[in-house]
C-alpha cells in the first residue's frame, strides 16, 4: 500500500536530529510523497533544502501560515510571490485563519488569506487551510474568494457535518489529522455523517 503525507513540517529544527532514519522509516512504511507546507520567511530555505536532499519523497508549498500574520504580513507575502514566479511549489500554503492563540492579527490574517487564495486561482495550485478554532470564517473567506478551479484542503478538520458539507459543495478536500485517534474528539461519529454526505 502506498500513502501520501499531505502536510508535514518536518524541516524544523526538532525534527533534525533524527530526520534521516525518520524520512527512511518512512519509505520503509509505503510513504511516497511528503508535502512540506512553508511557515514564513524564515522557514522557506530549510525547506527548499530538505526537498532538495529529498527530491523523490519531498515537495515544497509556498504560503504565510496564520500564527504567523504580524504588522508585515505584506513584506512577507511580496517575497513568497517572488519565489512563485521564480520556481514550482505543489501548493499555497499553510495559510488560513487562527483564534486560538491570539486576534490580535485577525483582520491582518483575513486580507493575507485571500490574497493567497489569489495565488492560488492565478498559479492553478491547490490551497492548503489551517483554521483553529476559526472553520467558519475561513470557509466564509473561500466562499467569497472562491471561482471554478478553487481547491485545496482544510488541514485538520474537526468541524460539524454542515461545516464539511459547505467545504466539500466548494470542491474542497477535509484533512483528518490524528485528533481523530483521541477517545473523546467525536470525528468517529462525524466521519461516518460525512461519508454519508457524499
Amino acid at each position: 500500500m502506498e500513502f501520501v503525507d499531505t502536510h508535514a513540517h518536518i524541516y524544523l529544527d526538532p525534527f533534525i536530529e533524527d530526520l534521516e532514519l525518520m524520512l527512511q522509516r518512512a519509505k520503509d512504511k509505503g510513504v511516497s510523497r511528503i508535502y512540506l507546507p512553508n511557515i514564513d520567511v524564515a522557514s522557506i530555505n530549510d525547506m527548499l533544502e530538505l526537498e532538495a536532499a529529498c527530491p523523490d519523497l519531498c515537495v515544497s508549498m509556498i504560503g504565510l501560515h496564520p500564527c504567523s500574520v504580524k504588522e508585515d504580513f505584506e513584506v512577507e507575502l511580496r517575497v513568497m510571490e517572488d519565489w512563485l514566479e521564480r520556481r514550482l511549489f505543489a501548493g499555497i500554503g499553510e495559510t488560513g485563519t487562527d483564534l486560538y492563540w491570539d486576534k490580535t492579527f485577525l483582520e491582518q490574517q483575513v486580507e493575507a488569506l485571500t490574497i493567497q487564495a489569489g495565488w492560488a486561482r492565478q498559479f492553478n495550485l491547490p490551497i492548503i487551510l489551517h483554521s483553529r478554532d476559526s472553520l467558519d470564517l475561513s470557509i466564509q473567506v473561500i466562499e467569497k474568494c472562491h471561482t471554478i478551479g478553487l481547491t485545496g484542503i482544510f488541514h485538520c478538520f474537526t468541524g460539524s457535518p454542515d461545516q464539511a458539507k459547505r467545504i466539500i459543495d466548494l470542491g474542497f478536500f477535509l484533512g483528518i489529522g490524528g485528533v481523530a485517534t483521541f477517545k473523546n474528539s467525536g470525528l468517529d461519529i462525524l466521519l461516518n455523517e460525512i461519508i454519508i454526505i457524499r
